[in-house]
């Protein structure tokens, strides 16, 4: 194209969703000009546990901004979506925008695979089609550059931090898996015993899932610790520990979180939960984040090793480009 390809990043705006679809789209516009939009669904309260397939634009709630243009000229070049809520309107975008519109749906959307031009599939979800591009976690908004850039804020605060600088990425509850008081007590004990050991120091932040009790008894157990543990106010310093970190933990429970530790290069151990049903997925990313050689168990030990950071997000961007250069889409 002789103008920068527009962009249309669609999810129901929460972060970790939203992340996903707004990481590809970067990625894309590293390798070719374009311009990002930002575009969020939400349906309304009564339509909003529908099916997919019953659910019809009429249905959004007033506050979306992810409708249909006036005319064919104001679609963008790319709709990039994630989630499940996008996923009424992804299945008809072709169809709606007259053919001006290449579709791309981030994760497995489980429904209607073949409405999309491409997917975007977590190869541990295992979505199959001829369509389907599947890669180890899913796109994200990690790179070199952008830690830097974060890092910038929290230097003061992090670089004089003693080596090694352990960054520990505790998820919580979730439908595979716990994070009870009593595992979270053990965690923090086990961290505790490798950073001083080791004569390094923590930097820990928890998810929002994380429940109260498990953040409570590990930050009581690990606030002795030279470091930093983010309470959850002011800057969100999760790029800059990804900056400054030799070591990253990452609770198992978060595909999304090993992915983007392991777009870093630095070691990344993973830390048990407990199960509440067999790992599945889990279990598919962690092994090939292990064959990748990016990620092993954390047994206690902080000693470093190397690989080849992973760079899935702007090899999903290539291949949105090829496709999109082949398929007369615009």
């Amino acid at each position: 194209m002789t103008r920068p390809l527009s962009i249309w990043v669609v999810s129901d705006g929460r972060a970790g969703i939203e992340n996903q679809a707004l990481g590809l789209a970067e990625a894309v516009q590293r390798l070719a000009p374009a311009t990002i939009t930002i575009k969020r669904i939400r349906w309304r309260t009564a339509f909003d546990k529908l099916p997919s397939a019953l659910k019809a634009p009429w249905m959004l709630d007033p506050s979306s901004d992810a409708t249909a243009p006036a005319s064919r000229e104001d679609w963008p070049d790319l709709w990039i979506a994630t989630g499940r809520a996008t996923l009424p309107l992804s299945a008809t975008v072709r169809r709606r925008s007259g053919g001006r519109t290449f579709v791309v749906q981030t994760q497995d959307p489980r429904w209607k695979t073949d409405a999309y031009d491409l997917v975007v599939a977590p190869a541990h979800d295992e979505a199959a089609g001829p369509n389907v591009l599947s890669i180890t976690g899913s796109p994200h908004r990690v790179t070199a550059a952008r830690l830097a850039e974060e890092a910038a804020a929290f230097e003061a605060v992090l670089f004089p931090l003693p080596h090694p600088r352990v960054a520990a990425l505790i998820g919580g509850r979730s439908m595979a898996f716990d994070l009870t008081e009593a595992h979270a007590a053990e965690l923090a004990d086990r961290i505790a015993d490798a950073v001083a050991q080791a004569g390094g120091s923590l930097m820990l932040t928890f998810s929002r899932r994380t429940p109260a009790a498990a953040k409570q008894v590990i930050t009581a157990r690990l606030a002795a610790l030279p470091g930093l543990i983010w309470d959850g106010t002011g800057s969100n310093p999760y790029f800059a520990f990804l900056h400054f970190a030799d070591h990253v933990l990452v609770t198992e429970d978060s595909a999304n979180m090993a992915a983007e530790a392991a777009s870093t290069g630095k070691p990344v151990h993973v830390l048990p939960m407990i199960a509440l049903k067999p790992a599945g997925k889990f279990s598919r990313l962690h092994a090939d984040l292990r064959e990748r050689g990016a990620a092993r168990p954390f047994d206690g030990a902080l000693e470093p090793w190397t690989y080849a950071p992973l760079n899935e997000s702007e090899r999903a961007a290539r291949a949105v480009l090829e496709r999109l250069a082949g398929s007369g889409v615009g």
